[in-house]
């Protein structure tokens, strides 16, 4: 009776820890598309008002410039980090960055949109804007690195496979024909003036005549 209840006990312990981890899974799948779809919404209205001119519109591309650099470097760090523990470290570099890119990014929207007042978003707008160009420069730089060291280990793997293949190139041009062994033994064949002819001429009847 007490196996039985601990089998039922155990069950239940792992049905919960599984249930548990289902939720957990499902609320970060949850806030995941939220915060996708939220990112979606902003970046159509910006694109929307970087396309304006005036003051409105330069700092919606100051914030579409400076999130399209972040993005574009985080995808190529990541595209090879899993191989690469550089570019791993990189990685942590653009997260400490980015950090200081969301902070910007919030007071470029509050200036964007909660500032009636034109003459100080004129004020305020250069020395943003040049936070910004700064914070993208680095991302950029990151980037450029990064692509740098892709393309160079990808020519160096390419001139290492050329080399292989000169070889063996080389190897399928030169050959030598078959010959036999040493000491192999010649094949056996009937010896000179024992064929037919002379097998016949042996047992050919002697002609008739003087005794």
């Amino acid at each position: 009776m007490e196996i039985v209840l601990a089998v039922v006990l155990l069950s239940f312990v792992m049905f919960v820890a599984l249930t548990v981890r289902a939720v957990r899974a499902v609320k970060r799948g949850v806030e995941r598309t939220g915060r996708e779809v939220r990112r979606s919404l902003s970046d159509t209205a910006l694109r929307a008002r970087a396309a304006q001119p005036g003051l409105t519109g330069e700092v919606a591309r100051t914030r579409r410039e400076l999130r399209s650099s972040i993005d574009s470097t985080r995808a190529v760090l990541r595209a090879g980090s899993s191989d690469d523990p550089a570019l791993r470290e990189a990685l942590g570099l653009l997260d400490q960055l980015h950090g200081h890119a969301r902070q910007l990014d919030r007071e470029l929207d509050v200036l964007m949109a909660g500032e009636p007042d034109r003459a100080r978003i004129a004020a305020r707008l250069p020395e943003l804007r040049e936070r910004a160009d700064r914070i993208r420069n680095s991302a950029d730089s990151l980037r450029f690195a990064a692509q740098d060291r892709a393309h160079r280990h990808d020519t160096d793997a390419l001139d290492a496979l050329h080399q292989q293949i000169d070889i063996e190139a080389g190897a399928l041009r030169h050959w030598a024909p078959a010959t036999p062994p040493p000491d192999s033994t010649p094949p056996v064949g009937p010896e000179p003036g024992t064929g037919p002819a002379r097998l016949s001429a042996k047992f050919r009847r002697r002609p008739q005549g003087t005794g």
